[in-house]
């Protein structure tokens, strides 16, 4: 076991340097515009999502357990799940640029991994439930989509301000498909933060004896859901569109990050483990 997590240490090493070079090569390609970088810095990102895959295979049969239950292992995953849906949507949608605004955020997210302590301890009681896997995977594609809108929204914010419209207009959509691309990775991120929520009350109610307790990780869930559900229902009801809900979509993953990082640092509770 002690082999498979070094094993699965050098991977991680390799998946930063990896991410690093991604970041630099779609730099690069938004400022020298030549095609053959962008399409490098997504192979790099493509072998960068499956060195990280594999990591978080080795870490959980290292662990003997899945590997979600620390701030190591939950930053690694948030950062897997944000490449993995940004590379979705790069390759749906044809559109590379969304690499280079998301190559950074996932870079930033596998660096605060790094800084956490990598050691395997014995699960606490609360962990050791079947809901473990439900809860935290839905969490990681709900950040992982959130992300991909935050990323959508901010390309949206700077298209007007971009010149070589040439380039641009080739690699970057219509504003009102940046924004209907953007309200569709709101929708799948809300769908499955609404899954963690309704999970991780089931699962407080088993370890805790309540389903709700308004510890600030939870608050703060519940108040991202509803920043998102408020964006879908003026976005329905009022037609909000555009730059406002650009913002929208940046403001909530400025939430989303607090909601991991800032609740664990500031507002310790219940959930301090991850």
């Amino acid at each position: 076991m002690t082999n498979l997590l070094n094993l699965e240490g050098i991977f991680f090493y390799a998946v930063i340097c990896l991410y690093f070079a991604a970041t630099v090569f779609y730099f690069l390609f938004v400022t020298v515009k030549k095609e053959a970088l962008g399409k490098a810095a997504a192979a790099i990102q493509i072998l960068g999502l499956v060195l990280h895959t594999a990591a978080l295979i080795l870490r959980g049969i290292g662990a003997g357990r899945l590997p979600l239950t620390n701030q190591y292992e939950f930053a690694t995953s948030f950062a897997w799940g944000l490449c993995l849906v940004s590379l979705v949507f790069i390759w749906r949608f044809k559109f590379p640029v969304i690499g280079t605004f998301a190559a950074p955020i996932i870079l930033l997210l596998i660096g605060y991994a790094a800084m956490q302590s990598r050691e395997v301890k014995a699960l606490m009681p609360a962990l050791r439930s079947s809901w473990l896997g439900f809860h935290v995977s839905t969490a990681i594609i709900a950040y992982g989509s959130f992300g991909v809108s935050a990323v959508l929204g901010l390309i949206f914010l700077l298209r007007e301000r971009m010149k070589n419209q040439g380039f641009w207009d080739k690699h970057i959509p219509a504003r009102e498909k940046l924004d209907l691309i953007s309200y569709r990775s709101v929708c799948l991120g809300l769908l499955f933060l609404t899954f963690t929520i309704i999970t991780g009350a089931i699962w407080a109610e088993q370890a805790w004896g309540s389903y709700w307790s308004w510890d600030p990780k939870e608050t703060w869930s519940l108040v991202t859901w509803l920043i998102y559900a408020t964006y879908l229902h003026l976005r329905i009801r009022r037609g909000w569109k555009g730059r406002t809900a650009a913002i929208f979509a940046v403001v909530g993953f400025v939430c989303v990050l607090f909601t991991y990082v800032g609740v664990n640092t500031l507002l310790p509770g219940l959930h301090s483990y991850a």
